[in-house]
């Protein structure tokens, strides 16, 4: 309003100044009309056009995809086509819509069906509450972006693979918290021998630098899950996960346990089912590298 305003001062300026001039040059006026009558269509043109580029832009800004998200609910009655596992197809308009998957999910609970259960929680990477399965990769929701140039393609969302599933996305982690606390994933020193020095537990540079890559894994399971000797053996072996934060604290230098940690992880299980195929280090969505680190405790137990 105020634009238009300004303009409307500034074009009542010109024809006091171009009637001003047609009275003291005569032989101008035929000039002074086209340029009155240009001002005055030029400043009506813009609402006819605005409306028609804004109605070509509500009428294209549309960019629907297709998602398939798995679905199971243990509360359906028992004979139900909702009591079986299946995959249920979404549309969502990406232009209307954050760039993430959790945010696809989100959008989903919101306005379509209030019934779909899923994880999530810092929206940062940082939890690993999202882990799930996107196009047959694991990885975090809150880190998976949406393409949009491949909006005409259908995205499959799933849980984790090979996990008992309690409802939709939302899977059983009990097994895998469980050897994660059979690692003792804190620090184990000697009481006596910590009374008496009263002071702190000092770390060097360098061996505070061995913790790099390691302490980053925020339990998300996208590796554990991802690897076939998990799938068979998740009753026995580790998995790369958990063996990743045993590396941590067996190489940690303030730690004074690292000798019983290796007696404990070598199993012929527990540690060798592992065969390096690689898997655990593609997916993972902090960029680690636990294949290295069950490596490495392979040299360290020989």
């Amino acid at each position: 309003m105020a634009g238009r305003n300004v303009a409307k001062r500034a074009i009542d300026r010109a024809i006091a100044s171009a009637a001003a001039s047609t009275s003291r040059y005569p032989h101008f006026a035929g000039t002074t009309n086209a340029l009155f009558t240009r001002c005055t269509t030029s400043t009506a043109a813009p609402s006819s056009s605005s409306s028609e580029s804004s109605s070509s832009e509500s009428s294209s800004s549309s960019l629907v995809k297709n998602f398939d998200v798995y679905r199971w609910s243990p509360e359906a009655p028992k004979g139900s086509e909702a009591s079986k596992p299946r995959y249920q197809s979404y549309q969502v308009d990406l232009n209307d819509c954050g760039p993430m998957m959790l945010d696809v999910l989100l959008k989903i609970k919101d306005e379509q069906d209030h019934s779909l259960s899923f994880r999530r929680s810092c929206r940062e990477g940082i939890c690993g509450s999202c882990a799930m399965n996107i196009n047959g990769v694991n990885t975090l929701a809150c880190l998976s972006k949406v393409d949009k140039t491949t909006a005409s393609e259908t995205t499959k969302v799933a849980p984790l693979p090979h996990m008992f599933v309690v409802r939709d996305l939302v899977v059983d982690m009990s097994n895998f918290y469980a050897q994660y606390k059979s690692i003792k994933p804190w620090l184990i020193q000697d009481e006596e021998e910590t009374k008496s020095s009263g002071g702190e537990n000092l770390q060097s540079k360098e061996d505070r630098e061995k913790l790099d890559g390691l302490y980053e894994c925020i339990l998300c399971a996208c590796c554990s899950t991802s690897c076939p000797s998990y799938w068979w053996n998740s009753d026995k072996y580790l998995g790369p996960a958990v063996l990743l934060q045993a590396y941590r604290w067996i190489i940690d230098s303030r730690d004074g346990r690292k000798k019983d940690r290796l007696i404990q992880v070598n199993d012929a299980f527990k540690l060798y089912r592992c065969h390096t195929i690689m898997n655990c280090t593609k997916v993972c969505p902090k960029g680690l590298n636990p294949a290295k680190a069950i490596a490495k405790i392979k040299t360290m137990v020989k």
